[in-house]
This record gives structure tokens, C-alpha cells and sequence, in this order.
């Protein structure tokens, strides 16, 4: 939609068949009791779809605004906690920041105020329909007042670190108290899911609780990637890259290569060229990807990535854009080229171990 890519995860499964059960067979039998068994089924299915239809114009009310400002958006997907919109990187200023968070919770609430009129309008027509707008009125308000409790990365959340970026001009400081404002709200909902869970009521504690581990292991992650992320901005691809690299024919066989390599050199990927020219990069992952049985009569050339479909860059891109080239495309290895010449390869491993080693020294 709008050329972004709507993914939905096989957890989704799981929560749609859950909310559809408690509707039709708890919520609205408690409120309706005249009702037959198919129509409490009936409307269980149909009020889930529209929930995760809201919930969709929510992320995708992100994603627009966060394409309107010049960013890229890879794709949405519906999990079993609701939805994300895949962001490519964080937003470079402040007001992006705002107006991409603050457009989320406003959409909930207006989808809220659509079904309440429409429960006002059919509220004499239709039992059934007018059913259907009160609830999806009432989650969708309580999905937008939620996703506005400053507590990153929830929506509010987003917009307290709009506000601390703007005033302090530091990224990082901001997002470190929002993502300590998100994890004390991440443990409360914890505790307080336990204590639902010892006073009987088990799946709701259970689900308020796996919420709130959700919003605290995402608060640790985007505080930390955003400490990656300053490691790494004055970084160039030449202070990792390898230059000692291995260089193989297309005309090699892959047992050959598995064997005087892979295993003796103990490396996972190699450059493919031919009189001096880049034809491709070969790498373990496309080497698992055939039989063993059929290694012995497989050539490089049969299962090697070609140049044309190689992600490169040069001696001087930072390591954000190295970062963001590995993680685009989940390759593991990019060649650095320069001038149409092969200047080294940079593995992920490579940057990982600088973070490590960073890290290790307090740096």
C-alpha cells in the first residue's frame, strides 16, 4: 500500500484467533445473551479484522508521514503485540521525530471518534453493528491514549525525545531518559501482570506482562542503537575492511572450494574474479544452499552472487552506511571498491568485533 510492503508474521495468526475466541465467546456473550452462536462468532471475526485494520492505518500513518519527510520505509508488519512500520534510519531531526510519533496515537483517536458516530447512528438500527463500533471505538481510544504514555519507543515515548533532542541538541542523552522512562513503565506493567496473575486472572496477567517485557527489551535495544550508532559516524569502511582478502576462479568447483578454502583457511567469504576483474562474491551461505551430494560437480560460477547484484561501497563511506548496506539486504559481506578496483571486503563480523572491543574498553 502506497508502496510500502504489509507483511504479517506467523504470531499474528495467533493473537487474531485469540481475540476473535474472547469476543465471541466471553465480551459479547456477556453483554448480548439473545444473540445465536454464529452471529457471536460472526462478529468476533469481523470486529478483529477492523481491529488490526486500525491498527494498520496506525503504522501506516507513520509510514506516511515518515515517507512525506524523505525517509525510507521498508515495510509494516502485524505481530502478535500489534504492528511496526520498518523504518530504514532513525529521523535526522527533532520535528521529524514529533510529527512521525505524535500522527500515530492522533490516527488511533480518530478512527475511535469515526466508530463512536457510526455507534451513534446505528445504535437504534442494529444491535449487532452498533456492538461492533462501541468496542472498536473504546480499543482504538485506549490504543491511542496508551501509545502516548512517554515511555520509548511507544509513541509518547517518541515524541519526549522530540522534545529533550530539540532542547539539549543531543540524540543520545534523550533517547537515554526515554528509554529509562520506557523500562520503569515496562517493569510496572510486569509487576503488575504478576499480580493479575496470582489474583486468578491468568491470560490477562500473561498478556500484560509479555507487553511489558515487549516494551523494555525495545527500550534497551534502541538506546543501544543509537550508542551503535554514534561508534560508528565517524568510522570509514577502510578501518575495517579486510585487504587480505582471498580471491577465487568462477571455474572452481565448490567441493574444491569447501575443502582448500573454506575449511583450511577457515574463511566464509571469497571474491570472485577473473583476469583481475570482479565477477561476484561467493560466501558460505550460497554454499549451504547446495546438497553435498552435489557439490563435487557445482561450480562457483552456478551459485556465486554476480556483480550486478552485489551491495559495494567505498574506502570513505562511514560506518553508519556500511551498517545500513549489511542490514538492507541481511548480506554479510559488502566489497569495498574504489576507482572500479577491489580495495578489501568488509565482513559484518568485522564491525561487530569493533563494537565489541569498544565496548569491552569502556570507549
Amino acid at each position: 500500500m502506497f508502496g510500502i510492503d504489509i507483511r504479517i508474521d506467523s504470531s499474528w495468526l495467533v493473537i487474531f484467533g485469540l481475540i476473535t475466541w474472547i469476543l465471541a465467546g466471553y465480551y459479547f456473550p456477556s453483554q448480548y445473551a439473545n444473540w445465536p452462536r454464529w452471529q457471536y462468532l460472526s462478529m468476533g471475526v469481523l470486529t478483529s479484522l477492523l481491529f488490526f485494520a486500525s491498527v494498520l492505518i496506525h503504522e501506516l500513518a507513520h509510514s506516511l508521514v515518515a515517507l512525506k519527510q524523505g525517509e525510507e520505509v521498508r515495510s509494516i508488519t502485524l505481530f502478535i503485540l500489534g504492528g511496526v512500520a520498518q523504518i530504514k534510519d532513525e529521523p535526522r531531526k527533532p520535528s521529524r521525530e514529533f510529527y512521525m510519533a505524535v500522527v500515530g496515537p492522533l490516527s488511533s483517536l480518530a478512527i475511535a471518534l469515526v466508530f463512536f458516530g457510526l455507534w451513534y447512528w446505528v445504535r437504534n438500527i442494529s444491535q449487532p453493528l452498533a456492538a461492533l463500533c462501541q468496542y472498536l471505538a473504546l480499543i482504538n481510544l485506549i490504543l491511542g491514549v496508551f501509545n502516548l504514555l512517554p515511555g520509548f519507543p511507544m509513541d509518547g515515548g517518541r515524541i519526549l525525545r522530540a522534545i529533550i533532542w530539540k532542547i539539549t541538541g543531543n540524540l543520545r542523552r534523550a533517547t537515554r531518559i526515554a528509554s529509562v522512562a520506557g523500562q520503569t513503565f515496562a517493569f510496572l506493567l510486569i509487576f503488575f501482570g504478576i499480580f493479575q496473575i496470582l489474583r486468578g486472572f491468568f491470560l490477562n496477567g500473561m498478556w500484560i506482562a509479555l507487553i511489558g517485557w515487549f516494551i523494555n527489551s525495545a527500550a534497551a535495544r534502541g538506546y543501544q542503537q543509537v550508542l551503535m550508532k554514534d561508534m560508528l559516524k565517524d568510522l570509514r569502511a577502510k578501518d575495517l575492511m579486510n585487504v587480505d582478502f582471498e580471491t577465487v576462479s568462477s571455474d572452481l568447483g565448490v567441493q574444491t572450494l569447501v575443502d582448500e578454502y573454506v575449511l583450511k583457511k577457515k574463511e566464509r567469504a571469497f571474491l570472485v574474479s577473473e583476469g583481475g576483474d570482479l565477477k561476484g562474491i561467493i560466501c558460505l551461505e550460497d554454499i549451504k544452499k547446495v546438497v553435498p551430494q552435489r557439490r563435487a560437480s557445482s561450480k562457483v560460477k552456478d551459485i556465486m552472487t554476480p556483480t550486478e547484484k552485489l551491495e559495494t561501497i567505498s574506502p570513505n563511506d562511514n560506518g553508519n552506511n556500511v551498517l545500513s548496506k549489511l542490514s538492507a539486504r541481511s548480506v554479510h559481506q559488502l566489497p569495498v571498491i574504489e576507482e572500479g578496483k577491489v580495495k578489501g571486503i568488509l565482513c559484518r563480523a568485522d564491525v561487530l568485533r569493533f563494537l565489541h572491543l569498544r565496548s569491552e574498553l569502556g570507549v
